[in-house]
């Protein structure tokens, strides 16, 4: 198995070598020359397995040049009761005979992030020994709240590698940002930048683009890879949370023999509802992927109309993870529908980078209608809809989910579809105790300890804190820096030892 860039311009590289370079040369995705067929006998026999043996099955699909024991010392080292607070990683709860919820958050960080992150170290340095290199790797992120914690601590102290994580200084939760400032680890950094995750991630992407800070880092033995989900190694892995959930589905009996679902997805970089579609196009029986947004609807807005405009005003939400206009992964979307024309890919990229703006084709954009229903929550809405769930089925929902559930009641009101449906439930509620209290109508007033909101959202419902977050408000802070845009460069040569 080959991959190759959406743009085209890049020469094909082998799964060892996507994963380390994370970006290709000339600045597109990696995607897989061809995407595998799983007979609908195969997908039902997954639910027979464990979590931990379904990836592996999956994952070897496009691994190609790791042996089946590699994928599987690297999945059984990164899916065990060590890191996860659950035996099925990835529990499904049916709330009514038509609707579940896939909780993706039982892992070491408490986001949906953890599926991928804790395995990529792995992959990463095993891909590194494949190849012979014996350079240091600096992984580089940008986060909107989860990526970063999941990222620092999977990679925390793993031998031949340093990761720096920079975050919007403003544009993160309480919790989210005490996670990654009390980040321990010698070969960890977290620095905040001016801005919004949009301003972090494009500083991030320079730094990438860079030639003269590439010679630099040759000639000092490092190398730079990523653990966003432009990596093929994060967005991988994702894949196998939606064969799963099928496969359980099928076991349980809930759905019948070759019966098509719906997910729905709160996103904003487009990886996590991206993945569902690399699953549909595997064979997975889905009938409709619903894109669940926030006031930055510029992927609600391209599904309705195929213009992608990031023109806009940027609004901070209680949702912050999904705060972002420039959606990284929907360039490996538009790669596929268009069957692999590179040329029309750079021109709207292009397009994007210079204007702010492009416009699909209609044959394209009707293909993205196919598969793709969209809306867009309020922060009055989600909040609403978190009271909605708890009052009804006493579920807990954090507000990125939040914003789910409203789209998928207006998607019933507007299609009358019945189609049984498991909504993606990205992150513990208790990441964002505040806003979740607020819901259920507390009286939770601005500037109020996020660590008491804890304590009383567990005390309101009887949910358990989860132990990740138990220990949080005692661990001391280590990271202080906060930088404009334009000194991300700088603080990486410091960090590396890089400067003259």
């Amino acid at each position: 198995m080959l991959y190759v860039s959406t743009r085209g311009q890049a020469p094909p590289a082998k799964a060892a070598s996507t994963i380390l370079q994370g970006l290709a040369p000339d600045g597109g995705l990696y995607v897989p020359e061809e995407l595998r067929q799983l007979r609908y006998s195969s997908i039902e026999e997954l639910g027979h397995h464990s979590y931990s043996e379904q990836a592996v099955r999956l994952l070897s699909l496009y691994l190609t040049d790791f042996s089946p024991s590699e994928v599987a010392a690297a999945v059984l080292a990164a899916y065990n009761l060590l890191k996860f607070d659950t035996e099925e990683i990835v529990p499904l709860r049916m709330l009514s005979s038509d609707l579940g919820v896939l909780e993706l958050w039982h892992g070491p960080t408490h986001a949906f992030k953890d599926l991928a992150l804790t395995l990529l170290p792995h992959l990463m340095t095993k891909a590194a020994q494949k190849l012979g290199l014996e350079k240091e790797i600096v992984i580089l992120v940008a986060t909107s709240g989860d990526t970063g914690k999941a990222a620092l601590e999977s990679f925390r102290d793993v031998p031949g590698t340093r990761i720096i994580v920079f975050f919007p200084s403003e544009g993160v939760s309480e919790i989210q940002k005490r996670q990654m400032v009390t980040q321990e680890g010698e070969n960890t950094l977290v620095v905040a930048v001016e801005g919004n995750f949009d301003d972090a991630q494009s500083g991030v992407k320079k730094l990438f683009q860079d030639p003269e800070l590439r010679q630099r880092l040759e000639e000092a033995g490092m190398t730079f890879s990523s653990a966003n989900s432009i990596n093929w190694g994060r967005l991988l892995p994702q894949i196998v949370y939606y064969f799963s959930a099928y496969a359980r589905m099928l076991q349980k009996r809930i759905i019948r023999h070759g019966e098509s679902i719906n997910f729905v997805v709160p996103t904003g970089n487009f990886g996590n509802i991206l993945a569902g579609f690399l699953a549909r196009e595997m064979g997975l029986p889905v009938h409709k992927l619903i894109l669940a947004a926030n006031a930055n609807n510029v992927l609600t807005e391209f599904i309705d109309t195929g213009v992608y405009d990031r023109r806009r005003p940027f609004h901070r939400t209680i949702s912050p993870s999904m705060d972002i206009l420039i959606s990284n992964n929907l360039e490996r979307l538009l790669y596929w529908l268009t069957d692999g024309d590179a040329e029309r890919i750079r021109q709207w990229m292009r397009a994007l980078q210079e204007e702010g703006f492009y416009q699909i084709d209609a044959r394209t954009h009707q293909r993205v209608r196919e598969i793709f229903w969209s809306s867009w929550a309020s922060d009055e809405a989600t909040r609403a809809a978190i009271s909605d769930a708890y009052s009804r089925h006493r579920y807990l929902l954090d507000p990125h989910t939040g914003v789910a559930w409203e789209v998928y009641q207006r998607y019933r009101e507007k299609t009358g579809d019945p189609t049984k449906t498991v909504i993606l439930s990205t992150a513990s509620p208790f990441k964002f105790a505040g806003e979740v209290l607020r819901a259920l109508g507390e009286l939770v007033a601005e500037g109020q300890d996020e660590f008491a909101w804890l304590r009383l959202l567990s005390e309101r419902t009887g949910w358990p804190i989860p132990r990740g977050l138990q220990d949080l408000e005692s661990k001391p802070i280590r990271h202080h820096r906060r930088v404009p845009q334009e000194q991300m460069r700088e603080v990486v040569e410091e960090f590396l030892g890089l400067k003259p």
